[in-house]
């Protein structure tokens, strides 16, 4: 039986009574990080350099920082406050890389990062790993880790524990440490009550662990992420993307405004057909005929419904659940599945599929709170539904598993977003050309890899076509970069707001033709002219008239009455901001765009001047508590808002 403790430093005592002399800790990335027991860890032997610490994580979530007194801050205080709680407990060691002030005894290494958050941390950046997700737990297992640190769910009558939001390594690690013949770490849990229950392969006896602490109440809220609005060029990505996925397939998606725009197409085109279909017609009334959407895709709604299998579960799959979207059922027995496959299955076997099936497979989840609520709340049936399963199921093919895993994930569609494409065919998702990394790798090479190795399976990498540059518009379609996450030998397809682009098999000239062709009109000359000097592109090529309709103008002007009528809303799976910070969120979006370069906000602040004051500009700077200005800055910062909040008023 596992020693139960109630402090965290009383963990903290046992932890070290037990592990001599430097200490090597692995904990899960996101949500399933013991924050109380970590905070008092890091506490214990911040000053202490007798204890060497070495911290093995990914993604340690931080709320944003509202400290200034600027715009955003003043619009992220109430809202932190409101949406985290003033109680959440920050991660010590989290906030002390991002001002790299981390001691010199304490070092973490992490695999995956908050996005961009940690550009300018170089104690950040010197101890990043880069891993496909998959390389993981065998990585750790080279490290010798002492301890496993890991939050759990606790279910009133059982006696067993779940592994709820992080499935994903911990068990792949005990295996890959045993394997090497090292002996077992030592596993701590930390039991909160506010983390869903989810069974099944993600529930441990209690004897699984060797420390079990239970914090006393209040418990803190966790960590919810804010979900963002999408954008026409978001929704225009994500209406391409719900063409390529073919009825009784399987569905894996990331996170993100990219996933939000594409669990919604796909709703919309379950729930409500005919608007689906008018939007798409709007969006590109080609785009019924193209030759993927025949070949691999579909416009019906959902007659079989889709498995899910992702490393990932979010907001998304939770309103593919709702909907009806989700639903197809597949079973770990082989012969049962081959049965299925081929034809043959009994009546019972039917009976057992929709008794014992499982219609969503992933590692860890992460999302909002109603997300969490959601999952809290989910009648029996459907929960026995969802499996949390290893990473080594989910982004691979499990040794011995591969011929009934080949039968569950039929018609895969894996899609993923990236920063930026090249003409070629590769792809980046994580880092700059200077080495620093935004994100990481994750499982994104995973499934881009499984794509090709199932045989009717396609890869599918999202990006926007536009970024912006210090207040100027800058192609994310690029003839080379200094860094590529994904290689162009491994290129299947790319979507942005412009199109579709299927690459695989294609010639480096068709590859370039057909990146050309979802480049923004602005782009394309210099591309092109590129290609040609690279010898990958005719002489006495000419670029067909309709590429020049790739604006964003003409897009915003195609969706415009589906924003109008709430077919495509700004928030598609919910928002956690009230109307009125919606509304600011748009503007201060709005101001952030028009004050990029020195000559925009000259612009802007001379015409701020000369705003006039709104009917409802009232409510909105006592929201940002800029209804009686002290001095000049907050009264041109209240002058900046009213501008704003003028340009993008909704009618």
């Amino acid at each position: 039986m596992p020693h139960h403790v109630t402090d965290p430093d009383a963990a903290v005592a046992w932890l070290l009574a037990h592990v001599g002399g430097p200490l090597r800790i692995a904990a899960p990335l996101a949500l399933g990080k013991p924050h109380r027991l970590l905070n008092a860890l890091y506490a214990r032997i911040e000053n202490d350099p007798s204890h060497p610490l070495q911290l093995y994580t990914a993604l340690s979530l931080d709320p944003p920082d509202a400290a200034g007194d600027g715009l955003q801050a003043r619009f992220l205080r109430p809202f932190v406050e409101r949406h985290f709680g003033t109680d959440f407990p920050r991660l010590a060691y989290a906030r002390a890389i991002a001002r790299d002030a981390l001691p010199a005894h304490v070092q973490v290494e992490e695999f995956y990062m908050q996005s961009g958050a940690l550009l300018g941390s170089a104690q950040a950046q010197r101890a990043y790993t880069s891993l496909n997700y998959t390389h993981v737990a065998d990585a750790l297992a080279q490290r010798a880790p002492h301890a496993i640190v890991q939050k759990v769910a606790r279910h009133e009558g059982s006696t067993r524990l779940s592994l709820s939001c992080n499935n994903d390594l911990t068990q792949d690690t005990i295996d890959a440490v045993i394997a090497r013949g090292l002996p077992r770490p030592l596993l701590i849990a930390e039991v909160d009550p506010e983390l869903p229950w989810m069974g099944g392969s993600a529930t441990v006896e209690a004897g699984f662990f060797d420390l079990v602490l239970t914090p006393p109440g209040p418990y803190p809220k966790l960590f919810g992420l804010p979900r963002q609005p999408v954008s026409d060029a978001d929704y225009a990505i994500g209406l391409y993307a719900s063409t390529l996925v073919r009825d009784g397939g399987t569905l894996q998606i990331g996170i993100g405004a990219l996933a939000d725009a594409l669990s919604h197409a796909l709703v919309l085109r379950h729930t409500d057909n005919a608007c689906y279909r008018r939007v798409l017609h709007a969006l590109d009334p080609a785009l019924e005929q193209h030759p993927l959407v025949h070949a691999i895709g579909g416009l019906e709604p959902f007659d079989i419904g889709l498995y899910g299998c992702s490393e990932m579960l979010n907001e998304g799959f939770r309103k593919l659940v709702q909907s009806g979207v989700i639903r197809r059922k597949v079973h770990d027995d082989l012969t049962l599945m081959q049965r299925l496959a081929n034809g043959s299955a009994y009546t019972a076997d039917h009976a057992r599929l929709a008794e014992e099936g499982e219609y969503l497979h992933g590692a860890f989840y992460l999302g909002s709170p109603e997300f969490y609520d959601w999952l809290r709340q989910l009648p029996a049936d459907q929960g026995r539904a969802i499996g949390m399963r290893r990473i080594s199921e989910i982004n691979q093919f499990r040794s011995g598993d591969e011929t009934l895993q080949r039968l569950q994930r039929r018609q895969a569609r894996f899609f993923n977003s990236c920063m930026m494409a090249t003409a070629l065919g590769a792809a980046v998702s994580d880092a700059l050309d200077d080495g620093r990394v935004v994100s990481g790798v994750g499982g994104q090479y995973n499934f881009v890899a499984m794509a090709h190795a199932l045989d009717d399976a396609r890869g599918v990498l999202m990006f926007r076509a536009l970024r912006d540059d210090a207040g100027k518009a800058q192609s994310n379609v690029r003839w080379n970069y200094g860094h590529t996450t994904i290689p162009r030998h491994l290129r299947d397809i790319f979507i942005n707001e412009y199109g579709i682009a299927d690459l695989r098999g294609m010639t480096d000239e068709d590859c370039v033709i057909a990146m050309a062709g979802i480049t923004d009109a602005a782009f394309q000359a210099p591309l092109l002219q590129q290609a040609r000097a690279a010898k990958k592109l005719a002489g006495d090529f000419v670029a067909p008239a309709h590429w020049q309709r790739n604006r964003a103008q003409v897009l915003s002007a195609a969706l415009a009455p589906f924003r109008r009528d709430g077919s495509l809303p700004d928030y598609p799976l919910g928002s956690d901001f009230t109307p009125l910070e919606q509304d600011l969120l748009r503007a201060l979006g709005w101001l952030k765009t028009n004050t990029g370069s020195a000559g925009g906000k000259l612009r802007t602040v001379l015409a701020a001047l000369r705003q006039g004051p709104g009917d409802n500009d009232a409510m909105y700077l006592q929201r940002m508590r800029l209804e009686r200005a002290a001095g000049f800055s907050e009264w041109l910062d209240a002058r900046l808002l009213r501008l704003a909040l003028a340009r993008t008023a909704r009618t």
